[in-house]
């Protein structure tokens, strides 16, 4: 069961000038098993430029501060519109994300989007449970093989959350954390957004 450690919650005004406005929004829990797929809701006011990050696999600190100790599964990070429809999809953020202190890899999922304001779905699953796509109603590649990644070669492995890097540390917790953060301009600036729009980025790994 997750729990949602906060919802759509004002940070703090940037600074002078800045011409935006952070909001933030942090999720953790835990998955019954390797195929459950988490959702939660997003609400963004305006366009804003969004970075998803997950920090529970190699541990670090959340967007409210908190600490997030290492060790969860891998996992994957896909967002879907108002619509339905899957913008974004990330397994392995490399470069983006810090090294997991046991197995050495950088499977903590990063995502940075520009969006139109308006409702979104994140989900949140273990690696390889993909996001079939284009529509959430498509569903996930693993939904229903509860325990695919005893199957993944993992030396420590046991009944669920392994990941496959093949070294001592693999057999990872059902633990999740996430971060939100999302950019929202100010009046004046919101049009600097609305062009991206067009050109949707989205980063994709695996």
């Amino acid at each position: 069961m997750f729990r949602r450690l906060a919802v759509a919650l004002m940070l703090a005004l940037a600074p002078a000038g800045a011409g935006a406005v952070p909001l933030a929004w942090t999720f953790a829990g835990t998955l019954a098993g390797d195929d459950e797929v988490q959702l939660f809701a997003l609400h963004l006011p305006g366009p804003a430029l969004v970075t998803l990050r997950t920090t529970s696999y190699a541990g670090g600190t959340d967007a409210l501060g908190g600490t997030v100790p290492r060790g969860g599964f891998d996992p994957i990070l896909a967002l879907f519109d108002t619509a339905g429809m899957l913008v974004g999809q990330d397994d392995d953020g490399g470069a983006d994300v810090p090294a997991d202190a046991l197995t050495g890899a950088t499977f903590d999922a990063f995502l940075v989007l520009v969006l139109a304001g308006g409702d979104y779905t994140l989900a949140v699953a273990q690696f390889d449970n993909l996001a079939r796509g284009p529509s959430l109603a498509d569903g996930f590649e693993r939904t229903g093989q509860g325990g695919f990644t005893a199957g993944f070669g993992c030396p420590d492995a046991q009944p669920s959350f392994n990941d496959v890097s093949g070294v001592a540390g693999c057999g990872r917790s059902a633990a999740f954390a996430v971060d939100v953060v999302a950019q929202i301009p100010e009046p004046a600036s919101a049009a600097l957004l609305l062009g991206p729009l067009l050109a949707l980025g989205v980063r994709r790994r695996r």
